[in-house]
């Protein structure tokens, strides 16, 4: 059975749902790479946990290998996440399927963030499903845009 791998990362927001999340990954059949962090530390700063998880996601280049990481809105971690060449994370604060299938089919985004602090835990495991399950749609002009930013 050749097994995904995934990429997990959090600030203290995300480190209880990230310790869940991770169990039923690797329940899934999902090899996890946990970037952190390993125990709660209220003053951790997420750009020390994301930058590494980015940095090796974009250096995987595109082996299948998806990202997904959580703080208490998924903004800022999304934000420096994308400082990355190569690195194309989205956010979901609420669980809408038809744009988490889009950023997946139109931008082949490769790291989902969380917000911990407005998803449940089912939510989260809905939104992962998606965006692990749903395949870049590879059209030209996906493609062709795709291009034009991983110029920047």
């Amino acid at each position: 059975m050749i097994h995904k791998i995934i990429y997990l990362a959090s600030d203290h927001a995300g480190f209880n749902l990230k310790s869940r999340l991770k169990t039923w990954l690797g329940l899934r059949g999902y090899i996890v790479k946990d970037f952190g962090p390993v125990l709660y530390n209220k003053d951790d700063d997420y750009p020390d946990l994301i930058i590494p998880l980015a940095r090796a996601l974009a250096k995987a280049k595109d082996k299948g290998i998806k990202g997904i990481i959580l703080g208490k809105t998924g903004q800022g971690e999304a934000i420096v996440a994308n400082k990355i060449k190569g690195i194309r994370a989205v956010v979901c604060y609420k669980l809408n399927s038809s744009i988490l299938k889009l950023t997946r089919e139109h931008n082949d985004a490769n790291i989902l963030s969380l917000a911990a602090g407005f998803l449940s835990e089912a939510e989260a495991k809905k939104a992962i499903s998606i965006f692990l399950e749903t395949k870049f749609l590879n059209a030209k002009r996906h493609n062709r845009r795709i291009q034009k930013f991983n110029k920047l």
